[in-house]
């Protein structure tokens, strides 16, 4: 990500009020500034992970930190999930079905579900113009202190309806948190730990859910009130724990640079980097300079319309897809499907276990995903195998409710989920969360994160209105042939990915940008020559003269 000193290093001599003195169209072509841009392109390229990891410690402290804000909606994804088969919750939320015990009715089922899923609609929605005005972190440190404040809701909610609302409101701050963490990340790291740290949301989120599983099973014993409060309140400790950390956190250098705060840029970037490691950040520097002022000679505005806009509506394309891919590939339906096992037979006790083993094998999954796959397979590789994967997975689940009345067929379906739920996170549960970040153009980061992660969103709330309705006794009552409609959209995904998801692996912003310009197909991006810093070639895309 930069250029090691030496004594005769050009780099050391780069003036930084030279760059902030001249027009934008000499900031693009001047010899100096393209000359130090394109030494720090080039050692980024080539910084391995391990070499990266010890240059870059306070990079990763950072964004590890900033992803920890994740947690807390994870946590509550399962909770209200796993709380339809709770007894107490049940029995306090919902109303007596002979027959079937206390259960919340199909509509305020889909209601509480997708209450926080709709406020962090309008939360994200929001974020990429608060962050935009305000930086990364005077965003999240507001945030956190507005969700202590809605978490009263949910902790003394006296009906289904108040704590639909605390659910909704809470959602509007957990929006933000996850389209911060992964913008954040991939503005603050090298190339070489991007995927890592922009995927790492996911495994706050399976942190949250691996949590809130382990609370639920702890308080299942209780026959009061407090076995569902107890969980609400525990939602207190990440802002009470992350706000007085993240006061001193840097802001994103990439940000800096938009405001034209350069000086405030290279002390950030002073900040993430071990002292004693052999870099300039000016070099950092010119480099984000650089690529900020291509997409500008590429006419890459900021609004959420750019976004819609020449080769950024196949960008925003790509991020948003990819994001919803995550539910379309059966998300509400077979991850952590506490009520998918209790409507097959299972009892209570194994429900709750196979739900905290589900979580577990999450969270093992993710791990060998880092350390055995993406540092070897491309991006485009692991999310059409999984995708692929998990779709043959679902069909079998439906092919197998054929017999449910056989408890060890129910078993077998319940095993299934879990192998669905280790496959995700191998795969399209990681890139979900790191595609987005690395396919918009750096101005439009933050709004492409923020679109990518509303349509997941979107996606969401209809699959929660859904699987009450294929899942409840009272409705459809369809159990394990809900499948089948999952296999089905999972399947259409994989159909788009073949053709228009690109391969980012080692791809630096600059080379994205040039890629995209010249409307490059996506199966060809992986083996694509590409010079960013070639001004004749970036004069034709300018004028719309892309050479394919």
């Amino acid at each position: 990500m930069a250029v090691p000193k030496g004594d005769t290093d050009p780099v050391k001599a780069l003036d930084i009020s030279h760059i902030e003195s001249v027009g934008a169209d000499e900031k693009l072509q001047g010899s100096r500034l393209t000359e130090y841009a394109k030494m720090g392109a080039d050692v980024e390229h080539h910084m391995a992970p391990w070499q990266a990891v010890k240059t870059y410690p306070m990079a990763i402290f950072w964004a590890v930190l900033v992803s920890m804000c994740v947690v807390m909606e994870g946590y509550d994804t399962i909770l209200i999930g796993n709380f339809f088969a709770y007894p107490t919750f049940a029995q306090k939320y919902g109303t007596l079905v002979p027959g079937s015990g206390y259960q919340l009715t199909a509509p305020w089922q889909a209601g509480v579900s997708d209450a926080s899923g709709v406020g962090a609609f309008f939360g994200a929605l929001a974020n990429g113009y608060l962050v935009t005005w305000l930086g990364h972190k005077r965003v999240l440190l507001g945030s956190l202190v507005v969700l202590s404040c809605f978490i009263f809701m949910t902790f003394f909610a006296p009906d289904i309806g108040v704590l639909t609302a605390g659910e909704f409101l809470c959602g509007l701050p957990w929006g933000i948190f996850a389209t911060v963490a992964p913008a954040y990340a991939s503005e603050v790291l090298p190339l070489s730990l991007r995927v890592y740290l922009t995927s790492y949301t996911n495994m706050c989120f399976i942190i949250g859910q691996l949590i809130a599983a382990g609370v639920l099973d702890g308080l299942l014993q209780l026959t009061n009130e407090w076995s569902y409060r107890v969980p609400f309140a525990l939602q207190w400790f990440w802002p009470a724990f992350l706000f007085p950390i993240l006061l001193f956190m840097p802001e994103s250098p990439w940000h800096l640079v938009r405001k034209g705060r350069l000086e405030d840029a290279e002390k950030s970037l002073r900040r993430l980097q071990r002292r004693s490691a052999n870099i300039d950040p000016k070099a950092n520097l010119a480099t984000i300079v650089h690529t900020n002022n291509l997409e500008q000679e590429l006419s890459t505005g900021t609004s959420y319309w750019d976004c819609f806009k020449g080769t950024e509506r196949r960008r925003t394309e790509i991020a948003c897809v990819c994001f919803a891919g995550q539910v379309l590939a059966g998300l509400n339906f077979a991850y952590n499907s506490t009520y998918f096992f209790q409507q097959v037979g299972l009892n209570t006790t194994k429900t709750y276990n196979l739900n905290v083993g589900g979580t577990a094998m999450a969270l093992f999954g993710t791990i060998i995903s880092w350390f055995c796959i993406m540092p070897y397979v491309g991006r485009r590789t692991i999310y059409i195998w999984g995708m692929s994967t998990m779709a043959l997975i679902l069909y079998v689940i439906g092919f197998l409710n054929i017999d449910t009345g056989n408890q060890s067929v129910a078993t077998a379906q319940a095993v299934l989920t879990l192998i669905w739920t280790f496959v995700f996170q191998l795969s399209v549960g990681q890139l979900g969360w790191a595609l987005p970040a690395e396919m918009g153009s750096t101005r439009l980061r933050q709004k492409t994160v923020c679109l990518a992660r509303n349509s997941y969103y979107i996606a969401s709330t209809i699959g929660q209105v859904l699987e009450p309705y294929f899942l409840n006794p009272t409705e459809w009552n369809l159990r394990g042939y809900t499948g089948f409609f999952w296999a089905g959209t999972a399947t259409v995904v994989v159909v788009w990915a073949y053709f228009r998801l690109p391969e980012t692996k080692g791809r630096s912003f600059d080379d994205l940008d040039v890629l995209f310009a010249k409307k490059v197909p996506a199966r060809q991006f992986k083996g694509y020559d590409v010079d960013t810093f070639d001004a004749p070639e970036t004069a034709r895309l300018r004028r719309g003269h892309a050479v394919v």
